[in-house]
């Protein structure tokens, strides 16, 4: 397998990466050019906001094809188009050949949540001091404990569940499941899982059967009821717009905890929820931010 490497202006990236795959590459992937230096950019945005700009002043674009013969011509063909002016081919060389299903895996290992509580992949042994865990491993919804905002969630879990039943709970934004599964090592008697995306209900179904834990998981449409714990791990737009579904499902001397939000947020969540409920950070790390409220 070879790769074709090539340095492009933001105006040009949409535009090969097109090119690239009519040219039959296997992958086309694009990266800031100017990576861990001081004119590195950040493009990050909220779901359903625009990103800060459209791409970076300057993108390495890496494509893969099964010769080097194949990426030769490639290289000729973009280098003939109106649009390919701006750009270079900085490099045609072979990739190495790798596992790369154990590369991936490497880069995946236990995340301790408490001394005792740990998320671990399937391919890894237990730590010894685990005596409570989660298997989870690397898929296509949000949730494999690796983010702050999961991590607090979980720490709280723990931490809420050991003191006392979490009794009846729902997940709102479930992703991979996780937060629903940790709610049921800890002893919640019910749990209702749900989310917009139906790739992640699935998700969580089969995360929860590989945890041997028994969980209810649909769109949001199936919330039904009130319930004593309600944990929503998604971002502070959506969780504002949300404020009063969300503490109108949480039973009288329950609690509420909310996760994806940043530190220099908290001041506008306490705003939206102030009608409904007295939120307070409960707990913070990497710039991120847990909030929690007992109604």
């Amino acid at each position: 397998m070879f790769e074709l490497v090539l340095l492009a202006p933001v105006a040009s990236v949409e535009m090969l990466g097109d090119a690239l795959d009519a040219l039959d590459a296997l992958s086309v992937s694009v990266e800031d050019a100017d990576a861990q230096t001081p004119a590195e950019q950040a493009l990050f945005g909220e779901p359903g906001m625009p990103p800060p700009q459209a791409g970076w002043e300057r993108s390495r674009v890496v494509s893969l094809f099964n010769s080097e013969a194949l990426a030769r011509d490639a290289a000729t063909v973009l280098a003939a188009q109106d649009f390919f002016d701006g750009c270079q081919v900085v490099a045609i060389q072979p990739v190495p050949e790798q596992d790369w299903v154990r590369l991936t895996q490497s880069q995946f290992t236990p995340v301790e949540i408490t001394p005792e509580f740990w998320i671990v992949p399937t391919w890894h042994e237990l730590p010894a001091q685990a005596t409570q865990v989660i298997r989870l491993d690397p898929g296509l919804a949000f949730g494999t404990g690796t983010h702050p905002t999961t991590r607090m969630c979980l720490r709280w879990i723990a931490k809420n569940g050991a003191a006392r039943p979490l009794e009846r709970v729902l997940d709102y934004g479930c992703g991979s499941g996780i937060l629903a599964i940790g709610a049921a090592k800890f002893g919640a008697s019910a749990i209702d899982a749900v989310d917009i995306d139906e790739a992640a209900v699935q998700s969580t179904l089969a995360n929860a059967e590989a945890n041997h834990v028994a969980l209810n998981a649909g769109l949001p449409d199936k919330v039904d009821g009130l319930y004593q714990t309600v944990l929503a791990n998604i971002l502070a737009t959506p969780l504002k717009v949300l404020a009063p579904l969300l503490c109108a499902r949480v039973a009288p001397g329950g609690s509420l905890v909310l996760a994806g939000i940043l530190e220099r947020q908290a001041d506008e969540l306490k705003a939206a929820y102030a009608p409904y409920a007295q939120l307070q950070v409960s707990d913070q790390e990497d710039g991120w931010i847990l909030m929690t409220a007992r109604l």
